[in-house]
Formats: structure tokens, C-alpha cells, sequence
């Protein structure tokens, strides 16, 4: 945990935007992978995460924002508990770590919500994700577990995202961390990326690392020679010369602040001509991001602007024609770049994307798109300092897309369709850093895993 000042201060934060009502906030709970005694591997929620700070399963908290009152639900451990687990320290100890002085078994919640809800009070809490919540949600306020996200309060979301937006100084730390196993998980598959190895025993190598630095990976580790494949979770080929590997992975640090990081490594250590020309390209469209982005700049923009630089590049190699203002606007070179250019990052990889994307990434004013490729822009709003984001432009050549956009005609007079069809074999190239927007610009955060072709042909010889 941080000093207990720091979930002081975010929930006073929390208070003066909420100004009626009981904030309910339910932690997560064990879930079962084959049998109950056997369990996936534990993960606090975010928010629980954020104004309570204690990281154990079975928790409820509670801020009643009309009185102030601040309250812990749990359940102290037993011996029968001690005896398998050791020594444990009580709900109050833990919550006092928080600067909260007043808990209740868990049994004593339900008889405050419902005396809440007799009263007419307003019931706010946030949309969940896990099965397990949406049932202690429904039976708290006597409704249907499968309306729980739609009940949500969205006065409650607003206020939270406002909060975790912006970054202090305490998160940007544990994201550095978290940054630095990252670019050690990346330089491991670098050196390990020859002919003959599988990936699976890559990803294997990048768990562990991710485990013996911090809390683990913090999402699901995407290695694949297939790197058309966005999010390719599949590790069962085995590296062949020729191929390029996309290792798309990151870390938490032990306080669950995550990092995310991309690299693309041609097997074998060493890039082809036709490799090379576009993972520059890639790599231009990373960089000149990083260095526009900053304050009052939006990622809409940011994203565009990386679009027309990966546009423009491949025009010069013949895969696309035409104006290239008109073909970004027209959404062509989302032939390429199907996704957005990053996204926002802290306690969560996606950060708050548990709250909606929606509220996390757009406004009234700024709605999201509806064309193919820029729909996918997870956050089109302005920067502000504190706002962490991945920067991650590509260039993919996906053949199923290929196929249905020349059999349609889409797009047809910005594509060579002749010339993209020779690179169907080809496979995707993405690069992705952490970036802090700061006041008067931004910086990377972390160690920088190599990504020039240079510096990763010789991290491969390392």
C-alpha cells in the first residue's frame, strides 16, 4: 500500500464530487478454476484498489457522502484460516493502513444498504465485470444481477474517471516500475528469437520474468510470428527464418500498476530489405507521435497524424496511390492500421476500461467514430498532464481484410490491391512505448527496450 494520506486524499477527492448518496465499492472475490479450493490468480479490482488500498479477496467499502463516513466490510480470519495461510493481521489493522477507522463483518452490509435503500437513499456503484460481483450487487440492492452494469451510477463513473486520469506522482513511479520489468521481458525475447525455438518457450521465459519482478503480466502475453493477428494468443509455432515475431507484453508492479510494451524482432536477428523499409515506417510513425504529443493536443489528432506518416510511407513503397489526406480521411489506410494508436494506462493496461470506454475516452462534445479503423481509437480527447498512454502504431498485412476490401472495391482508389497482394506472407509489424504527458510536453516512462533496426540486431547478437 501507499501512505495511508494518499487514499485519504482520493476519497476527500471523491466526497466534493459527490455530493448525496452511499458510494458502494465491492472488492473482489477468490474465483474457482476447476474446484473451489483451486483458484484463478488473485487480482484486487482497480477501484477497490485505488481509494481502499488492501489487497485481499472478500472486501466491501463503503462512503456515505452526506455523513463522511468511510467504512471496511470484512470478515476477520479465523484460526482454521491460520492454519493454512499463517498469521494474519485483522480488517481493522488493514483498513487503518488506509486511514479508515471504522469496519464491520461483511454480514453488517446488507443490513446498512437495505436501511439505505427504506430510506429512499441514492445507491451508487460501478459497473461490474466478474460474474460473482454482479451477484453480491444484486442481492445488496434486491434487483437483477444481469442489470447490475446498466444501474450503474453514471455520476459515480464520471467522478472516478476524472480522478485516475490524471496520474500523481506515487502511480507514475510503480508505472515506471512496472515499465522496466517490461523492457527486460523485451530484450529476453529479442535474444531469444532464433530458428527453431518455439514460442511458447519464449512466453514461458517472459511469465516468469514478469512474476519474479512484480505481480505478474498485466494482460494476457501476445507472442506470435503471426503478427497480423492483433491480439495472438495462440504460441505453438515454432521461429523459422524469414518471419518477423510481434511481442506485445507487459508487467504489474507489486502495487498493480501496469506497463505495456511492443517490439518487433526478425527471427534469426537480422531484417530483410523488405522488412526493414517498413518497420521504418512503424518506427517514424512511433516516434514523431512521442515527440508531438502534449498537453492540449488530442490523441484523435495524435492517431490521425500517425495515420497519414504510415499512409505516406507506404505510398513511397507502392502499396498505396492518391492524395494522402484524402485517403486518412477516407479511413484507406486502415487497410494496414485497423486499431487505434494507443491507449491510456495505469492500474489497468486498458485503464478504467472496466468503467466504459466511453466515459473514459470521450464527451459530449467528442463522440466516437463510426469508420472502420478510427472506431477503434479508445480515447480521442485532449492530453492533459498526468495522463499516461501507450503509443503503439502498425502496419499489418491481414490477408482475410485484403481479400474483402478488393472483392467490395473498397477504398480502390487509394490501394494497390496488385502490390499488397505480394506481401500477403508478410505478417505485422507494431511498436509501442509508455508515454507521461507532462507540462510543457512528454517523456517515456521507464527503461526503453530497444527499437531502432539496429539496436535490435544487436540486442539479438547479445
Amino acid at each position: 500500500m501507499f501512505e495511508k494520506e494518499v487514499y485519504i486524499k482520493r476519497r476527500q477527492q471523491l466526497k466534493s464530487l459527490m455530493n448525496n448518496g452511499i458510494g458502494l465499492f465491492i472488492g473482489n472475490v477468490e474465483s474457482p478454476m476447476n474446484y473451489p479450493d483451486n483458484t484463478y490468480h488473485w487480482r484486487q479490482d482497480s477501484d477497490f484498489l485505488y481509494f481502499f488500498g488492501v489487497d485481499l479477496p472478500g472486501l466491501a467499502g463503503l462512503i456515505d457522502f452526506n455523513s463522511g463516513d468511510e467504512i471496511v466490510f470484512g470478515d476477520d480470519f479465523t484460526v482454521d484460516d491460520i492454519v493454512w495461510m499463517g498469521p494474519q493481521p485483522s480488517i481493522a489493522e488493514l483498513a487503518s493502513g488506509a486511514g479508515i477507522n471504522l469496519t464491520h463483518p461483511m454480514a453488517k452490509l446488507a443490513d446498512m444498504v437495505h436501511a439505505a435503500l427504506a430510506g429512499g437513499r441514492e445507491i451508487h456503484f460501478l459497473p461490474p465485470y466478474r460474474a460473482e460481483t454482479k451477484m453480491t450487487l444484486g442481492a445488496l440492492l434486491k434487483e437483477n444481477p444481469c442489470q447490475m452494469r446498466t444501474r450503474a451510477s453514471e455520476k459515480l463513473i464520471k467522478a472516478v474517471v476524472s480522478l485516475r486520469s490524471i496520474k500523481e506522482s506515487v502511480e507514475i513511479a510503480e508505472i515506471e516500475k512496472a515499465a522496466d520489468i517490461a523492457c527486460e521481458m523485451q530484450t529476453t525475447a529479442m535474444r531469444m528469437c532464433k530458428p527453431g525455438i518455439t514460442e511458447q518457450e519464449i512466453f514461458g521465459v517472459l511469465q516468469g520474468i514478469a512474476y519474479s519482478k512484480g505481480a505478474g503480466p498485466s494482460f494476457p502475453i501476445i507472442l506470435s510470428i503471426n503478427g497480423q493477428t492483433l491480439h495472438n494468443h495462440v504460441h505453438i509455432n515454432v521461429l523459422k527464418e524469414g518471419r518477423m515475431m510481434v511481442t506485445d507484453c507487459g508487467a504489474e508492479s507489486n502495487m498493480h500498476y501496469s506497463a505495456d510494451l511492443t517490439r518487433t524482432t526478425p527471427v534469426g536477428g537480422k531484417f530483410s530489405q523488405r522488412q526493414k523499409e517498413i518497420y521504418e515506417i512503424v518506427l517514424r510513425a512511433n516516434t514523431e507521435a512521442i515527440k508531438t504529443a502534449g498537453p492540449g493536443i488530442s490523441n484523435r489528432d495524435l492517431h490521425l497524424g500517425a495515420c497519414r506518416v504510415i499512409a505516406s510511407g507506404m505510398k513511397d513503397l507502392g502499396f498505396m496511390k492518391g492524395d494522402i489526406d484524402e485517403a486518412v480521411a477516407a479511413g484507406a489506410h486502415a487497410l494496414f492500421m485497423p486499431h487505434g494508436l494507443g491507449h491510456m494506462m495505469g492500474l489497468d493496461v486498458h485503464d478504467m476500461e472496466a468503467l466504459g470506454e466511453n466515459y473514459v475516452g470521450y464527451n459530449d462534445e467528442v463522440k466516437r467514430s463510426t469508420q472502420f479503423g478510427l472506431r477503434s481509437l479508445r480515447f480521442a480527447l485532449p492530453y492533459k498532464p498526468g495522463h499516461v498512454f501507450t503509443v503503439e502504431p502498425g502496419i499489418y498485412f491481414i490477408p482475410e481484410l485484403v481479400a474483402k476490401w478488393k472483392s467490395e472495391g473498397l477504398n480502390k482508389d487509394f490501394i494497390n490491391f496488385d502490390k499488397v497482394e505480394s506481401y500477403l506472407d508478410f505478417g505485422g509489424i507494431r511498436i509501442e512505448d509508455d508515454v507521461l504527458i507532462t507540462p510543457d510536453g512528454s517523456r517515456m516512462l521507464g527503461k526503453t527496450a530497444p527499437k531502432t533496426v539496429a539496436g535490435i540486431e544487436s540486442t539479438c547478437l547479445g
